[in-house]
């Protein structure tokens, strides 16, 4: 019996976050309106926000910032794919290191790698040039979560704001919030079963391996918790910020 190869890394998946193509185009458009010469994304993953937000400026290039190598390396095929192979670079490192300011800044989902939502905020304005524009990507509580609910993704009740309170601390941070948007019903629905889908997809061909128990088991409980645990309750919000020149 030959080795079974491992499960699929995101490969079901544009975003690693509950992110329609129809909004991350909506977003890019929106970064792109001010003409940015160049555009950083931090945590970026295989960076295909990054990719919408570059393709929709000419000028603008741009750079993404993983510890993540396999992203990086899906990044980096994309972008010369798309014909932006010389106008973005991908960096595997520590996207909280010191960097140029740049013109726009994309951090989603990224935020946990600066410490909590407040301290990230306090940090990325130092990677953002004035007058620059930051879009950020994060959790909020729809309703209050149950402990159990919380404890699904790895949280306490109070570890997240709501959405108010999450605007609130930007506006803390010196930022104002120039668009407010919250990941629907349907782009969590996705999310979660293309994060699903490399383990289902691979337990089709190698259900019966003894590695098997382990790999189902990881989707069973991911499944449980997403359906019976925070969904719902979890919210993910896009945060299109500005700061005075």
């Amino acid at each position: 019996m030959t080795e079974a190869p491992e499960p699929g890394y995101y490969e079901w998946l544009d975003f690693n976050a509950p992110l329609s193509g129809a909004r991350a185009d909506a977003i890019a458009r929106h970064l792109a309106a001010g003409q940015p010469r160049t555009v950083l994304d931090l945590g970026c993953g295989w960076g295909e926000l990054l990719l919408r937000t570059v393709a929709a400026c000419a000028e603008a290039t741009g750079v993404g910032v993983d510890s993540a190598g396999p992203g990086l390396d899906r990044g980096r095929a994309t972008a010369v794919a798309r014909g932006l192979g010389e106008r973005v670079e991908f960096v595997e490192g520590d996207c909280t290191a010191p960097r140029d300011p740049a013109d726009v800044v994309i951090c989603v989902g990224a935020d946990h790698a600066f410490g909590d939502q407040s301290a990230a905020l306090a940090a990325l304005g130092s990677f953002l040039r004035p007058g620059g524009r930051l879009l950020f990507g994060s959790g909020f509580w729809r309703q209050p979560p149950s402990a159990e609910q919380a404890a699904a993704v790895g949280m306490t009740p109070d570890s997240l704001p709501d959405l108010a309170g999450l605007i609130e601390i930007a506006i803390d941070q010196g930022f104002r919030a120039l668009a407010i948007q919250s990941a629907n019903h349907d782009e969590w629905e996705e999310f979660e079963s293309g994060y699903l889908a490399d383990w289902e997809q691979w337990l089709l061909s190698y259900g019966d391996r003894p590695e098997a128990e382990r790999v189902r088991a990881k989707a069973d409980t991911h499944r449980t918790e997403w359906l019976r645990g925070y969904g719902g309750v979890l919210g993910f919000g896009y945060l299109t910020l500005g700061r005075p020149s």
